[in-house]
């Protein structure tokens, strides 16, 4: 007889691992809107149905904290009961035996912590609290508010020049946002359920790219009122935009030689061609707008000029500043931040690095744009140096292995101690410290700690300090407008309390963020000067969108956009990315759900026709 047997899962086992498979699915694409407390029931349910049953605060108490917060969504509650669910989830966090009682149990906590608004109005009004009046998930997701399932449909028939115009009706830089966003949009596609979200940024690349010169549309008539826009980036175009579309008179003052922002001066060319970039602009321009370039506020404008001859002023200055590191040898020749080297390259004024060893402090994007494009310089070796694990860093998963598969050296847990220099205060060499992961902080990440071991020594000819931007708002505190910590504090609706007629958005407000919600600042920055000079206009497009599909829609795998070979784009500034082919592009476009129109977003909102 043996006594030992080899442990093979059965059939029902095999049925369970699958159906964890579709909870993570369903989780990852849990759209925004849903009620938090039926939310954390669900959460509850699954968390006691793993409790092994050996201690009564998990076997028992978890049974009792589902029975309280079923008694708030039967309107059975009183604000007494509210604290009986804090206490009891407390007592189980202080007493559960393991992390199966006391994480479910924190997370009951958190949420009556978090959402304690709900809970009362379930409570006291037998409803959420929750605005259930919400569009689809792509569409919430998107700081712009664009129109995702409609332009989808529109590739999907090859109507890719009405695609262009129903993107602009929400966003004026389609062709910007095909090539570097960052896809929020993605995030919680409802086609998770089935297998993966779509290629909603692919889709709009191949859109942009087969669309042709799609001319903007006509603008109202002049109204005669005039705006002043400071900073022709992202935001203060996409308000220009609006803007002028809804026909006021409008004028952008950039500081530097051309237009863009960071989107020129802080994005290379080979992720955003600056042809590509300019076909956006050109589109924007042609509704009127007017530029000054070469204008520094505080030094050849004042606000409180533009402020008395305009009627309105939107400030959306980008974060062109450098942060600095703080250590020994910051100012020795060879240290440049990442903001400047981008600014030169933005201008076509690149470095040559051949034969340089170069050492890139930073975990973003910005510090992988800064890496790859050393490599594109000659570099004769590029080192990442960053202080935390290479799954906390702040950039895109496709921009690390990007970086890796061209060369660059990713050394991780890792934090700048000092840079070396010699005696004619030239750059030698970086040491770092080693790092050991340990608590976590406020944002889920572990804060890296010193390590127990000896400092390393990277050599290198150059530092390029990749570790974040700073807002130069100094003139803008002078002129009475609210700052804290460098940031501009404005309104939600952009406006900057006591100082009427003068609004902010974008970077300078929220900080270093990604194009498309500098782009949804300056959208919502166009429709409230709009209506503080006394107008309504609302922004629609006239295109009638294709026909509802009936068709069942089979699990099918997502088509993702291929790069150049590695060997063939390391040494030039040429787009890295292909789009999807034509077959591609069809294929992808016919797996959406249309959520627009189904279920939930024929429900509670569905499509948003205009402004």
């Amino acid at each position: 007889m043996s006594r030992l047997y080899i442990n093979t899962p059965d059939a029902a086992q095999l049925v369970v691992e699958g159906l964890y498979k579709d909870i993570e699915r369903r989780i990852i694409a849990s759209p925004p809107g849903i009620c938090p407390v039926e939310a954390s029931i669900a959460f509850l349910k699954l968390c006691h149905a793993q409790t092994c049953g050996k201690c009564v605060p998990c076997r028992v108490g978890l049974g009792k904290l589902q029975q309280l917060m079923e008694n708030v969504l039967d309107n059975k509650a009183t604000e007494k009961t509210l604290e009986m669910i804090e206490h009891t989830a407390i007592s189980i966090i202080n007493s559960a035996d393991c992390a199966i009682g006391t994480e479910a149990a924190q997370m009951v906590l958190s949420g009556v912590m978090g959402f304690r608004d709900d809970y009362i109005s379930h409570i006291k009004k037998n409803k959420c609290s929750m605005d259930r009046n919400i569009s689809v998930p792509c569409v919430t997701l998107c700081p712009a508010g664009v129109d995702i399932p409609g332009y989808i449909a529109l590739v999907g028939e090859g109507r890719y020049a009405d695609a262009v115009r129903l993107v602009r009706k929400d966003n004026p830089f389609p062709t910007a946002c095909a090539l570097v966003c960052e896809h929020p949009c993605e995030a919680r596609c409802r086609r998770t359920f089935v297998d993966a979200p779509l290629n909603i940024r692919g889709l709009k690349k191949y859109a942009s790219d087969h669309a042709g010169v799609v001319p903007p549309p006509p603008c109202a008539d002049s109204t005669g009122k005039k705006v002043a826009i400071v900073g022709g980036g992202p935001s203060g175009l996409s308000a220009a935009y609006y803007l002028s579309l809804m026909g006021h008179k409008v004028e952008v003052f950039e500081e530097k030689d051309k237009l863009g922002g960071m989107l020129r001066y802080g994005i290379p060319n080979y992720r955003l061609p600056r042809e590509r970039l300019q076909e956006d602009i050109d589109a924007i321009l042609a509704t009127g707008v007017e530029v000054h370039t070469n204008v520094e506020i505080g030094k050849d404008l004042k606000i409180e000029k533009l402020a008395n001859e305009y009627d309105a002023v939107y400030i959306a200055i980008g974060a062109h500043d450098d942060k600095k590191l703080g250590i020994e040898g910051e100012n020795s020749n060879g240290v440049v931040s990442a903001v400047e080297m981008l600014k030169k390259i933005g201008d076509e004024d690149y470095p040559d690095l051949t034969g340089k060893r170069v050492v890139v402090i930073g975990g973003g994007n910005v510090a992988m744009d800064v890496a790859r494009t050393s490599i594109r310089c000659n570099a004769e070796k590029v080192t990442i140096a960053y202080r935390r694990r290479q799954e906390d860093m702040t950039c895109l998963v496709e921009e690390i292995e990007g970086a890796i598969a061209e060369g660059c050296d990713l050394q991780t847990l890792m934090s700048p101690e000092r840079i070396e220099f010699d005696e004619n205060n030239n750059t030698t060499a970086l040491w770092v410290k080693p790092q050991i992961v340990g608590e976590m902080d406020s944002a889920g990440r572990p804060r890296p700690r010193n390590a127990n071991s000896d400092s390393v020594r990277l050599e290198c000819d150059h530092v390029i300090v990749a570790i974040g931007q700073n807002i130069e708002s100094k003139h803008f505190k002078e002129f009475g407008m609210p700052v804290k910590r460098g940031i501009i504090e404005a309104l939600n609706s952009s406006e900057i309390e006591n100082l009427p007629g003068v609004f902010a958005g974008g970077d300078c407000v929220t900080g270093p963020a990604t194009v498309i919600k500098a782009i949804g600042a300056g959208k919502v920055a166009a429709a409230n000067i709009d209506e503080y000079l006394g107008y309504n206009h609302l922004i629609s497009v006239d295109i009638d969108l294709p026909h509802i599909r009936w068709d069942d829609r089979k699990p099918c795998a997502r088509s993702n956009m291929k790069e150049v070979p590695v060997d063939e784009r390391k040494d030039n500034f040429d787009e890295i990315e292909y789009g999807l082919t034509a077959d591609e592009a069809a294929q992808e476009a016919s797996r959406c759900l249309r959520c627009d129109h189904f279920g939930w977003g024929n429900f509670r909102g569905g499509r948003t026709s205009r402004w």
